[in-house]
């Protein structure tokens, strides 16, 4: 394993991700899609939530995929570059883009349907990869859906991570398990596997559960998860708030109060932001306090992405005068 990079040896580059973005059909009234007359259309991926709320947040960031050659692929890449997001997907004729469909049965669930088998992204292969680019990144940023659509994606999450240790690049992971996809057992293979090689693991405590296969106390958790490798262990604990666990210390952030629209999407803005202000030189208690709010913002418009905030709106969830002027 290449030695993890301290803050004087971090990358002038972008942020690279990897990952399925999807076409997304979203209910435009609560209630059964059965009744619903009308759909809003819209994008979503973890990884390129991430990318976006990057973005927004000052850091470039290049996502990498496949699309399909279709209306949904043009839309995706539309979305993502208006958001100052660079694409890096091969557009591919054999198999269309992934599609998910969101319906708000009620004010206060969402359900969440996918399409991907099949999908062109569900085929990405260690051939997709450009080995250049990941060498140059500032940091490599993956998730555990990736790995989880195909063998193919298992073996090019495997070598994005074998490229990034070889060029002395950070990799951060998001655990972001899917039972969908693949089982419990599966995903704690894959994870206890690759860990050893990543510098920043982000993880709900029923995901890192998956790993340690026990703990109760959140602190202990994220102890028992470095035990496998990695040097920095972030909790994201919804409305608990959220814990840093680094080889100096442990911290701890509370949760920002809001009454949620749709939380679809808050770990990764929530990742977003404690990236972001991690390659900003913050520290721990710094990057959380980015984090949450971050998580928040992303809570409070529908869509997956579409709430992500820009750092001159980051004190609005804690402004005193409501109308700013």
């Amino acid at each position: 394993m290449s030695p993890h990079l301290n803050d004087s040896e971090r990358r002038v580059g972008t942020v690279v991700t990897i990952g399925e973005t999807m076409l997304r059909f979203s209910a435009s009234r609560i209630g059964s899609l059965a009744h619903s007359a009308t759909a809003d259309i819209g994008m979503g991926g973890a990884e390129s939530n991430v990318a976006i709320g990057l973005a927004r947040l000052g850091v470039p960031t290049t996502w990498t995929s496949r699309l399909g050659a279709d209306a949904g692929g043009d839309f995706i890449v539309r979305e993502l570059q208006s958001e100052g997001v660079t694409v890096q997907a091969s557009r591919v004729s054999t198999a269309p883009t992934g599609l998910m469909i969101k319906e708000r049965r009620t004010p206060g669930t969402t359900n969440v349907v996918y399409y991907r088998a099949g999908s062109a992204a569900s085929g990405m292969s260690p051939g997709d990869l450009d080995p250049a680019v990941i060498a140059g990144a500032r940091l490599l940023h993956l998730t555990g859906i990736t790995p989880a659509l195909s063998p193919s994606c298992r073996e090019l999450t495997l070598a994005a991570i074998a490229m990034a240790r070889a060029a002395g690049v950070p990799v951060s992971f998001d655990l972001n398990f899917r039972s969908r996809l693949w089982s419990a057992a599966d995903a704690a293979s894959f994870y206890r596997e690759i860990l050893p090689s990543v510098d920043i693991v982000f993880a709900g405590e029923d995901e890192a559960k998956i790993v340690t296969e026990t703990g109760d106390d959140a602190e202990v958790l994220a102890r028992q998860l470095a035990e496998f490798g990695s040097p920095t262990i972030v909790l994201k604990r919804g409305a608990a708030g959220a814990i840093a666990l680094t080889a100096d210390d442990v911290v701890s952030c509370d949760a920002v109060s809001i009454s949620p629209v749709d939380t679809v999407g808050a770990g990764d803005g929530f990742v977003a932001g404690y990236l972001a202000e991690h390659l900003s030189g913050g520290t721990p208690e710094q990057c959380l306090a980015v984090a949450v709010v971050a998580g928040a913002f992303a809570c409070l418009s529908d869509g997956d992405w579409e709430g992500a905030p820009r750092r001159s709106e980051l004190a609005l969830l804690t402004a005193l005068d409501p109308v700013s002027r």
